[in-house]
């Protein structure tokens, strides 16, 4: 079915919002809600809900980047490890999709199914993340008032495992221009594993700033081989904007920990949708 803006464009504003809402909340869900919503309930074609989605993440979160920067919570030199394998991976994948000649019903079909697999491992990731920060983060000082870190901070003095890294951004890469999901949830997590030293916000404010310029690559590949559709992403848009402006607010009005039991529920339900 393909998507008719006078029919499903109040249904579309209306899912733009609830992302928004939870990603203001929580910081993730852009690409693990949108997809799924877009193929399951809207009934766009999975490549375009791909392409569609990247660039609206890369909007969401790019909303976000310049309060984490400003407050220092972007390690630079972990980010540029793992963007050294993120985005020739995204890229990697690009050349393939427009090399291979492959019909676009049958990428559809194992979209669909990667991207099922991706969201299982998102909800899984998104309930251990707690289990897996506590106690491990080392307690780090506060910011001073003009944003910078004050010495002796353990943030200061991280150093990257650069294979690890690397191999992470490999992964992530190829997964997010697949299916746009996995610079979030699963990228957060796994760099809790690999750097259990850096407090958490240093860990998704280096996340966040990461999948901006891999959705943003990613998007636009998609946007050359015309897997975008232009008009679902500002309709998207009008719906996530107000919804981050809220959930922003109304973060610490919910135990962290209900949030991300009712995050992981959405994901397998999701999940369950896109293999029905």
């Amino acid at each position: 079915m393909e998507w008719a803006l006078p029919q499903f464009w109040p249904l579309v504003v209306a899912g733009g919002f609830v992302v928004g809402l939870l990603v203001g909340l929580t910081g993730v869900g852009a690409g693990s809600l949108t997809t799924p919503f877009l193929i399951s309930i809207i009934g766009i074609n999975p490549i375009v809900a791909v392409g569609t989605d990247l660039l609206f993440a890369c909007i969401t979160k790019a909303s976000s980047a310049w309060h984490h920067h400003r407050l220092s919570n972007v390690n630079y030199r972990i980010l540029g490890w793992l963007a050294a394998g993120s985005l020739p991976a995204a890229a990697a994948v690009f050349i393939w999709l427009s090399w291979s000649g492959l019909d676009t019903a049958i990428l559809a079909f194992y979209i669909r199914r990667i991207l099922a697999a991706a969201l299982i491992v998102s909800a899984l990731a998104i309930a251990a993340f707690p289990l897996l920060v506590r106690g491990s983060a080392a307690p780090t000082a506060a910011p001073t008032d003009d944003g910078l870190t004050p010495a002796g901070d353990t943030f200061a003095h991280t150093q990257p495992r650069p294979l690890p890294t690397v191999a992470l951004g490999l992964l992530i890469g190829a997964t997010v221009a697949l299916t746009s999901v996995g610079a979030g949830a699963i990228g957060v997590v796994v760099l809790t594993a690999l750097y259990p030293a850096l407090a958490v916000r240093r860990l998704v404010g280096t996340d966040i700033v990461h999948a901006i310029p891999l959705t943003l690559m990613a998007g636009l590949g998609h946007f050359s081989l015309g897997h975008v559709d232009m008009a679902l992403l500002a309709t998207l848009l009008a719906g996530s904007v107000p919804g981050i402006a809220i959930g922003s607010r109304l973060t610490g009005a919910m135990p962290d920990w209900a949030l991300r039991v009712t995050l992981a529920c959405v994901l397998f339900l999701a999940a369950y949708t896109l293999l029905a």
